[in-house]
């Protein structure tokens, strides 16, 4: 998600490489302002607040699913936590089942694809907004999300496609076609040609410029400015090698880059906990007070919680539907299954990945309060102090991090490239499914939409499409409003499989296979 942020909570926003020619950036203003007012309606109504709150009702709207899903499932996330974990290591795997890729492959291409930048800049904005109490409602909100996943990835595999050559194709456009057709529910197909849109968009915008653009920037950041088209290219030229292999290429890639690069993150985030190993209580105790105090913070507690479920909605994307795209192509048998692998996401991704990242912030010290607003400052030892915005999310994190070993800025470098393509080639298999599910299965219509895709890669390094990016993180957002519309009117059917697989594992009529 992705992590996809709206421009305003997310990383530094794209920039032109020094060398562009002044005609190259009026086009790019030329198309800014165009796309921009041709779109901003729609930005603006995706991302707009309650009235009289600064709490943006698409994330109320996730929030509320995870709340009725969390109670309707009998808070399933933590009675089949230890079931996922015994999943996910094979235990009950049979490679005879259908599907593409192992339990633990497809979690990994999920989570690829909203483990990413907002791990990093998107926490720091969160903290910097909201205070130390924002980690407390990012974690519950986290906790909540589980349930979201486990319900809409439980409905991907049991509603997908199986075709001869063993190759699958699932998601919430199939759930919303066969399982509302199945219920006797009108309107399934205008849902799912709507949600097919909104996901071709999201991947070609959020799911791929922005990720090229930011990855380009850090590397910039490192070895100094050059032309971004060069990054672009080259990044272009390895995903188009990965996808063009297919989900059992993708999944190959990215069961080895997301645990490396999660490990990576973590183990870093680890080192400079353990040297402050003094300070984690102090830190957690910052964390519970201003929850429910503000601990001075704009907006008290309430300031703390808008920015925790923003910061958890917009990382995990639970309740989005993408990452049921991925899960659908699992190795199964029981759809049930994946739900449960499936709900171990949002735990590492916002439970485990952005609560490093806050403690980290929080330990280091790296935030001051400002006494005149109440706001967290980001004091980076110059004269001057600046309030934390969407332009300082990753220089607050990197800052946070070289506090304890300077080289380790580098680190986060590699980190955030690793980021940035494992997000891209996921998002680009949420694309595709989008693709063909709208004009048909065939090689050569996925060929088109795959250097479609690596075309963008190449624009989305070498230009500044702000208004772009703002609309495609809108659509991400907008695939969770028709989404979630599906979710409740199908959740009956998760309930019957669920019931279903655990009277059936009492009884030991499902057994672990050897």
């Amino acid at each position: 998600m992705t992590n996809l942020i709206k421009a305003a909570a997310v990383a530094a926003p794209a920039v032109l490489a020094a060398s562009a020619p002044a005609a190259a950036q009026s086009l790019d203003e030329t198309i800014n302002q165009g796309f921009a007012s041709a779109t901003g309606w729609f930005v603006s109504f995706i991302f707009s607040p309650f009235p009289g709150t600064t709490f943006p009702w698409i994330v109320m709207w996730l929030v509320i699913a995870a709340t009725v899903f969390t109670l309707y499932f009998a808070f399933i996330q933590f009675r089949a936590f230890p079931h996922a974990i015994s999943l996910v290591k094979g235990d009950y795997s049979d490679p005879n089942d259908a599907g593409e890729v192992s339990h633990f492959q497809a979690l990994a291409t999920a989570l690829s694809g909203t483990v990413g930048l907002g791990n990093i800049a998107g926490v720091a904005v969160a903290i910097g907004i909201g205070g130390p109490g924002a980690t407390f409602w990012m974690i519950l909100a986290g906790l909540m999300g589980m349930a979201s996943k486990f319900t809409e990835c439980t409905l991907g595999v049991k509603y997908r496609n199986e075709y001869d050559d063993g190759t699958v194709s699932g998601g919430p456009m199939y759930y919303m076609t066969k399982g509302f057709q199945e219920r006797g529910i009108p309107a399934g197909g205008i849902l799912a040609v709507m949600f097919s849109i909104f996901c071709i968009l999201g991947a070609l915008g959020g799911g791929n410029m922005f990720q090229a653009n930011q990855a380009h920037a850090q590397i910039a950041n490192v070895v100094g400015d050059y032309p971004g088209w060069i990054t672009g290219l080259i990044f272009a030229a390895i995903v188009f090698l990965v996808i063009v292999g297919g989900l059992k290429s993708i999944a190959k890639v990215t069961e080895k880059v997301v645990p490396f690069m999660g490990v990576l993150y973590v183990l870093t985030a680890l080192v400079i906990l353990i040297m402050n190993a003094d300070m984690i209580m102090w830190a957690f105790g910052q964390i519970f007070e201003g929850a429910f105090t503000g601990l001075g913070v704009a907006g008290g507690m309430v300031g703390a919680l808008i920015q925790g479920f923003k910061r958890a909605a917009f990382s995990n994307e639970a309740g989005v539907g993408s990452a049921a795209i991925a899960h659908s192509a699992v190795r199964t048998k029981e759809p049930i299954t994946e739900g449960f692998v499936s709900l171990l996401e949002p735990f590492i991704d916002t439970v485990v990945i952005c609560t490093m990242t806050a403690l980290v912030i929080i330990i280091t010290g790296q935030l001051v309060a400002d006494p005149n607003t109440g706001l967290y400052l980001l004091d980076e030892g110059a004269s001057t102090i600046q309030t934390v915005d969407g332009n300082k999310g990753v220089a607050l994190t990197s800052a946070a991090f070289s506090s304890a070993i300077p080289f380790f800025k580098y680190i986060l470098a590699v980190a955030v490239i690793l980021f940035a393509f494992s997000t891209m080639i996921s998002w680009s298999y949420y694309g595709l499914k989008a693709w063909t599910f709208l004009f048909g299965e065939g090689q050569t219509k996925e060929l088109i939409f795959k250097v479609i895709f690596c075309i963008f890669v190449v624009i989305g390094a070498s230009a500044n499409l702000g208004p772009v990016i703002d609309f495609s993180d809108a659509a991400i957002f907008a695939m969770a409003v028709v989404n979630i519309v599906a979710l409740y009117l199908l959740m009956p059917v998760v309930k019957g499989e669920l019931d279903s697989y655990l009277s059936r594992l009492k009884s030991g009529e499902i057994k672990k296979h050897s």
